[in-house]
């Protein structure tokens, strides 16, 4: 039963995951961090679990380029789009246990 209950909770965590990059996806304006969050997304659907953290570390840094190209650029609306997408990936982070796992 244990084992059910952590392989529900793993399924859950990848899910989670997918989501947040395919809205992260959504909100990119630049097609370069585009092709990188798909390529993210796509690897986190394969990795194992124990991977997930520093893949989180990798969408942060995609959503925080994201954010800074839309600031430059004076685009406000893609910025706070983004903005509210690296909340919920660091919310996600934050409660999954898996934010700042890959630098213990």
């Amino acid at each position: 039963m244990v084992r059910q209950v952590r392989a529900m909770t793993e399924q859950y965590l990848v899910g989670e995951f997918s989501l947040l990059l395919t809205q992260l996806h959504a909100a990119a304006t630049n097609p370069g961090v585009r092709d990188r969050i798909a390529v993210l997304r796509r690897q986190v659907e394969l990795l194992p679990p124990t991977a997930l953290s520093p893949a989180l570390a990798g969408a942060m840094s995609l959503a925080d380029a994201s954010c800074w190209e839309s600031l430059t650029q004076g685009d406000t609306a893609a910025f706070a789009c983004q903005a509210a997408v690296s909340a919920e990936l660091c919310e996600f982070g934050v409660c999954s246990g898996l934010l700042g796992r890959s630098r213990r």
